[in-house]
């Protein structure tokens, strides 16, 4: 029950550090690229994915944690994978209205329930996937305003889809499968995420921006902005494989819905966002759901360890019976020996 407890808040910590840590880099970065004009998202990312790797490889030389040693093939696709689509994402906002944009966020779910109950043969009940629709509907309607459409645009958000989904998924598998902790993954993918990002991110925001990375003026201002959103993300990316390895693809997705609704928020109380009844409405829908989610979540989590305790108990008292059988078993058979014994 100790272990259990510890594990419970372990994923609360984990949770809690995901949605501070995530809504302090969206507002950053709101101020970096709408206030002070610095409009290169992709390179940035992988600026985030180097100032990681430098930061876990310092914590690793200082003891901090262990390596564990991974398949390179694996790592290496892995984390091509995840840089794959942390540019497709960028690109489908490039290409895409806000409002399609935020079509392609909330696809993320029930494509993964897809993919798990296809590929992992995971079971859904019907009460989350319902507190799922809840909370994909709160969301639409706070945050999706208008459905443009483009044939460039769909193709890349269904790419972005696809590679963030199977990213995410296996985020979770490779953790379980391999036995590997959150910092141990991220430690040796982030230096193929950020290589994959430093090559295609100036191109990609080039395409976007119509602008050069490396032509941009670097005030101070911005310099210190910039270096304050490397060092959040160091939070974010630890604290989204961690979510993901302690919970699940779906949880996560859920989560960062979540953030959704608190930026939305937090842009009105402090940037003074406009905001309507049709926002709120929305966002307390959305928590409706999430409430929901966690509800049955909790639930059926609860169910599956009373299952495991008494499935265990059984076996113990499966392994217990033969030696009782055998004792009682000797016991009975003493008597016969010691006649045998007297006769000869």
């Amino acid at each position: 029950m100790g272990e259990m407890s510890s594990y419970q808040l372990g994923v609360i910590g984990a949770l809690f550090l995901s949605v501070a840590s995530s809504v302090s880099i969206v507002i950053c970065n709101k101020a970096l690229m709408s206030n002070l004009g610095f409009p290169f998202a992709t390179t940035l990312t992988s600026w985030h994915l180097m100032v990681t790797f430098c930061t876990l490889h310092a914590a690793q030389r200082l003891n901090f944690f262990e390596t564990k040693s991974i398949d390179m093939k694996t790592v290496m696709l892995f984390g091509i994978l995840n840089g794959i689509s942390i540019g497709l994402l960028n690109l489908s906002l490039g290409f895409n209205s806000v409002g399609f944009y935020q079509m392609t966020k909330l696809a993320i779910i029930p494509f993964t329930v897809l993919l798990e109950t296809l590929f992992l043969k995971k079971q859904f009940s019907q009460k989350i996937k319902w507190s799922l629709f809840l909370l994909l509907v709160g969301v639409g309607i706070a945050s999706i305003t208008d459905l443009q459409l483009n044939s460039v645009g769909t193709i890349l958000s269904l790419l972005a889809i696809i590679t963030t989904c199977v990213g995410q998924i296996l985020t979770n598998t490779i953790q379980k499968k391999l036995n590997v902790s959150s910092t141990q993954l991220l430690y040796h993918s982030a230096p193929f995420q950020a290589a994959i990002l430093f090559v295609s991110g100036p191109l990609v925001d080039q395409l976007l921006t119509k602008k050069n990375v490396f032509a941009h003026k670097y005030s101070p201002v911005v310099l210190a902005f910039i270096i304050l959103s490397c060092l959040i993300s160091v939070s974010v990316n630890f604290s989204t494989f961690l979510v993901i390895g302690k919970t699940s693809p779906v949880t996560y997705q859920v989560l960062g819905h979540l953030k959704t609704c608190l930026v939305l928020a937090f842009g009105y109380t402090l940037l003074h966002d406009p905001f309507t009844e049709r926002n709120i409405i929305g966002i307390l829908i959305a928590i409706c759901g999430m409430g929901l989610y966690s509800y049955f979540c909790t639930q059926e989590n609860k169910k599956k360890q009373l299952g495991d305790l008494s499935l265990a108990s059984q076996v113990k008292d499966k392994d217990r019976s033969p030696l009782l059988a055998s004792h009682q078993e000797k016991e009975s058979l003493e008597p016969k020996k010691s006649t045998k014994d007297s006769l000869v």
